[in-house]
């Protein structure tokens, strides 16, 4: 989610302007990972238009409980719905069925519609849990917790690097951007201009890789070794476990409610 925040912003809370102090970020980083992935599950599996719903009230309570900003969890929501927003439009139409309207002789079903309305509650739903739980962490808390979960440590490092240099590397392409504009580069639909870019993306991954070997080199001077040196213990409460406890019985009662 790292492309929805602003730059030198490190967690959804801080790209709202506020500092988020919900119920949700006092409980355990490793069990809001976990009923995340567990709720994301369930939410997938459920096939139902009532049990869709319900599972986007529960992400919306979720939401309320951690105090984000909803006007700007919203757009950022909006933000995934601009991607399936022209699969949903044209569901309809591909999806053959009982047609409620033509448009240009090309009938749209109704169980296209309700396909899409489908796939659009399950996706608003487990993106804005995913936000609420997960997102709101710290990007080296999140890389700890996930060590504490056993994730092999190779992608932890390459989450938590990616995360840290994202912004370097955009600031690096806005460099080279402008460097380009200077020397009056204009895009255009011309071969100049793909090779323009080609060198663009080229130079990229020279400079990236550079970089990379000059903080590899630091990193050993400073005694990196290749391993995780944990600066924070994680200790499971029984509100923890309740509030685990409530979330698994939610996700049990949408399977109920989508085998009704």
């Amino acid at each position: 989610m790292a492309h929805a925040l602003e730059p030198h912003a490190k967690t959804l809370a801080e790209a709202g302007g506020e500092a988020s102090f919900g119920l949700i970020n006092d409980y355990d980083p490793r069990m809001r990972i976990v009923m995340a992935c567990v709720f994301a599950i369930i939410t997938v599996a459920l096939s139902t238009i009532p049990a869709l719903t319900v599972a986007l009230a529960v992400s919306i309570g979720l939401l309320l409980m951690s105090r984000l900003p909803i006007r700007r969890s919203l757009k950022r929501m909006a933000m995934m719905d601009s991607f399936i927003i022209f699969m949903l439009v044209l569901l309809p139409f591909s999806m053959p069925g009982d047609a409620m309207f033509t448009v240009f002789g090309f009938p749209a079903s109704w169980q296209g519609l309700w396909k899409a309305i489908e796939i659009a509650l399950t996706a608003n739903a487990v993106i804005l849990t995913l936000m609420v739980l997960v997102g709101t962490l710290e990007p080296v808390t999140l890389g700890h917790a996930l060590h504490k979960l056993r994730c092999p440590e190779g992608l932890v490092h390459l989450l938590m690097f990616t995360i840290r240099y994202i912004e370097v590397l955009r600031e690096e392409y806005l460099r080279l951007r402008g460097a380009m504009k200077i020397r009056g580069f204009r895009p255009g639909t011309n071969w100049h201009t793909y090779r323009s870019f080609g060198y663009l993306v080229g130079m990229m991954l020279v400079r990236a890789i550079e970089r990379s070997e000059r903080i590899l080199d630091a990193m050993k001077c400073r005694g990196f070794s290749g391993r995780l040196v944990l600066l924070q213990s994680f200790n499971l409460t029984r509100r923890d476990v309740m509030f685990a406890a409530m979330l698994s019985a939610i996700c049990l009662g949408l399977l109920l409610l989508d085998l009704l």
